[in-house]
């Protein structure tokens, strides 16, 4: 079965969310939606939820799942507001409380803070499996960026989150709390052990040197042409490439209040007793 998939790319976070449809039905699913945050004002807006919001609208289609890939780094998940205004169940993978103990202590949230992973509607273990319409999907824990990144299979699509990237611009970074460049390759070589004409969707591009922006390659391709993982390089080679990569990197701009953010799915903290909602900024310590 082939789902039929619509792109949204975001310019201010480079960031690819998509409408994922069942073919036969009014059945959808959104996966990896952005609340816009103006980090210089502390103001969010929903240009890029609306967006989406209206194309489900103009379509008639009926949402059904809200799926994140794994708890963004560089941008706020617009996943409750979406749920609000279009329904749908908020899932990710289970590794996320694991990211979320982490970051608990970090943030100081306490005990007000469960890191259990209610916050979400559906945590989902690996090969688990779900439908969207007449549409089979499966999950794929596939760690390495962060514990608790996965893939969602459905019908003839991947959706891998940060995991990999187009060929041309290769893998996701692994060094965030939890993150581990064994596993992103051991994780890559499951993605890419998919029937090589699995159409890949990708969750971020850069469009290096100068390429128009693009979000949509094959198990063929990346095989065949991925500057980190293609065959023929093996888990030794990419591990020192990809940590020696990772030193070169500096933090997300948005990571401090994404991450706050994604771990709530999407909602942002709870309000002080004067009604003002506030974001840590932990000094010297991530």
């Amino acid at each position: 079965m082939r789902p039929e998939v619509t792109g949204f790319f975001d310019e201010a976070t480079n960031t690819i969310s998509y409408i994922v449809r069942d073919p036969d039905s009014r059945r959808a699913a959104i996966i990896d939606p952005v609340l816009d945050f103006d980090v210089h004002a502390a103001r969010t807006s929903t240009q890029s939820l609306d967006r989406v919001c209206q194309a489900i609208d103009d379509a008639g289609l009926e949402v059904d799942w809200i799926l994140e890939t794994h708890p963004h780094a560089d941008h706020l998940s617009g996943a409750a507001i979406l749920k609000q205004r279009c329904g749908g169940r908020i899932a990710i993978g289970e590794g996320i409380v694991e990211v979320q103990r982490v970051w608990r202590d970090v943030f100081d949230l306490g005990s007000d803070f469960r890191p259990d992973g209610h916050q979400f509607d559906q945590l989902f273990a690996d090969g688990d499996g779900f439908s969207l319409g007449n549409l089979k999907a499966k999950v794929m824990h596939t760690p390495g960026h962060t514990p608790a990144c996965v893939t969602y299979v459905i019908g003839d699509a991947a959706f891998v989150g940060d995991t990999l990237f187009m060929p041309d611009f290769g893998s996701a970074r692994t060094d965030f709390p939890g993150g581990d460049a064994r596993a992103l390759y051991r994780s890559i070589r499951r993605i890419l052990a998919l029937p090589e004409d699995t159409r890949v969707f990708v969750a971020h591009d850069y469009g290096p040197g100068g390429r128009r922006i693009a979000w949509e390659t094959t198990v063929a391709a990346e095989r065949a042409e991925n500057k980190h993982v293609r065959d023929g390089i093996e888990e030794e080679e990419f591990v020192a490439l990809r940590q020696a990569r990772d030193k070169e990197l500096s933090a997300p701009a948005l990571l401090l209040p994404s991450i706050q953010v994604n771990i709530r799915a999407g909602a942002l903290p709870p309000k002080s007793a004067s009604g003002t909602v506030f974001l840590k900024i932990p000094v010297n310590s991530v």
